[in-house]
C-alpha cells in the first residue's frame, strides 16, 4: 500500500481528463427532475504527480445524512491533500434526491443503499447506483463510505466493515483511529457489498445523527480519512502521527423497548455498561405501567434513540459487546476529550461548530 516515485498519467471521469498534480471539479449528468431541471452529482478529483492508490471518499448515500459532507468539505481543503501521491475521488453528495429534499430515501421511496450494484434502465435508485458503479467505481482501488445514524438516533463514531479474512481491510479500518471498530457482515444491495465483490477495500464509517452536524464526529471523520491515506502512503506521515489504539467487536445489539410509552434514558452514547444494568425507564404520560429496559450483553453503547416517545419494539441502544468494555470505554473517552474543539489541533483557521 505505498506510493509509487512514478509519475501517473491523466484520469478520464464523464468525459472529463484530469491530469497529473492537478484538480479538477466535475458533475456527473442524472436524471432530471420532471420539471425538466437539470440534476448532476458532483465531485472532486485530486490527482497526484505520482502513482498511488486512488481513494474514493463519498459521503450522503442517505441523503439526510450530512456529518460526511462537511467532512468531505474540510478534507479538500486541508493542506496535505494538495501533495498526496495516486489520486483522491470526492463525491460530497451522492443521492442529490434525497439531499435536496433532506430524505433519506429517493423520490420513488427506494434506499439507494440497496439499490447496488444497479441498472441502467433499472428504477431511479438503480440507475444512481449504475451511474456510480460504471463511471467512478473502475477507477477506485480503494473507498471510505461516509454514514450517520437515521433521524432522531445518533451513533457513536465507528468503523463497520468485513474483516474476517481481509487483512488489508482490517489494517486500514484500524488506521481509521476510531475506538469502535464492528467486524460487519455484508448486506444484499449495498454499495460496500458491491464493491467487495469488485475486490475493492471499503470503509463505512457511522457517526452523529441526520440532519444534524456533530463537530466531534466531523472532526474524528477528517482524521480517520488523513489517517487512511497515511496507511495507504499516499501522504507523508506526519510527525505527530501515532498508530491508533483500537477494538474490534464481532458483534452488536439491539435493545429493544418491551413497551410503548416515555423514554427516560439513564446511560448516554459511549458509556459502558454491565449485563443487566438499568439502561432507561418507559412510563405511560400518567407515570404508570412503569418498566426497565436493562442491558443484556457487557458492552459499549455505540448507538441511542434521541427521541423520547416509543411504540413497543422501537430500537433503543445499540450495544457492541465487548469483553474489554473498560480498556474501550478508557479509549473513547481519551478519543472525545481529544476531538473537542477546545483541545483538537490540526485544524487550522477551521472554527468549530455548535
Amino acid at each position: 500500500m505505498r506510493a509509487s516515485t512514478k509519475s501517473q498519467a491523466a484520469i478520464e471521469i464523464a468525459g472529463v481528463s484530469i491530469k497529473a498534480g492537478s484538480r479538477q471539479s466535475i458533475d456527473i449528468p442524472l436524471p432530471s427532475f420532471y420539471t425538466r431541471s437539470s440534476v448532476n452529482m458532483p465531485l472532486h478529483v485530486v490527482r497526484g504527480r505520482r502513482r498511488g492508490p486512488v481513494l474514493l471518499v463519498c459521503a450522503a448515500i442517505h441523503g439526510d445524512e450530512i456529518n460526511g459532507v462537511e467532512i468531505i468539505r474540510r478534507l479538500l481543503t486541508h493542506r496535505a491533500i494538495n501533495r498526496i501521491s495516486g489520486t483522491l475521488i470526492a463525491i460530497p453528495v451522492v443521492n442529490v434526491y434525497g439531499f435536496v429534499s433532506k430524505s433519506r430515501y429517493l423520490p420513488d421511496r427506494r434506499d439507494l443503499n440497496r439499490s447496488f450494484p444497479g441498472s441502467e434502465n433499472g428504477s431511479m435508485a438503480s440507475r444512481l447506483a449504475h451511474v456510480l458503479m460504471t463511471q467512478v467505481i473502475p477507477h477506485c482501488s480503494h473507498i471510505v463510505d461516509l454514514h450517520s445514524a437515521a433521524v432522531n438516533r445518533e451513533n457513536l463514531p465507528q468503523i463497520r466493515a468485513k474483516l474476517s479474512n481481509e487483512p488489508e481491510t482490517e489494517t486500514l479500518a484500524r488506521a481509521f483511529g476510531v475506538p469502535v471498530i464492528l467486524d460487519a457482515n455484508l448486506i444484499e444491495g449495498t454499495f460496500r457489498e458491491a464493491a467487495y465483490n469488485l475486490d475493492i477495500p471499503v470503509l463505512l464509517y457511522e457517526s452523529g445523527e441526520a440532519l444534524r452536524f456533530n463537530e466531534v464526529a466531523i472532526r474524528a471523520g477528517v482524521k480517520g480519512v488523513l489517517n487512511v491515506l497515511t496507511v495507504l502512503g499516499m501522504r507523508a506521515k506526519p510527525k505527530t502521527y501515532r498508530e491508533p489504539d483500537t477494538m474490534i467487536a464481532n458483534t452488536s445489539k439491539w435493545v429493544r423497548a418491551p413497551q410503548s410509552g416515555i423514554l427516560r434514558a439513564l446511560v448516554a452514547i459511549g458509556s459502558k455498561v454491565e449485563v443487566g444494568e438499568r439502561l432507561a425507564y418507559v412510563n405511560d404520560p400518567l407515570g404508570e405501567n412503569i418498566c426497565e429496559i436493562t442491558s443484556p450483553v457487557e458492552g459499549i453503547v455505540i448507538g441511542k434513540s434521541n427521541l423520547p416517545l416509543l411504540f413497543a419494539g422501537e430500537a433503543v441502544f445499540n450495544i457492541a459487546a465487548y469483553e474489554e468494555a473498560d480498556q474501550v470505554s478508557d479509549h473513547i473517552e481519551a478519543y472525545h476529550e481529544e476531538l473537542t474543539p477546545s483541545a483538537a489541533e490540526g485544524e487550522g483557521d477551521e472554527p468549530p461548530l455548535v
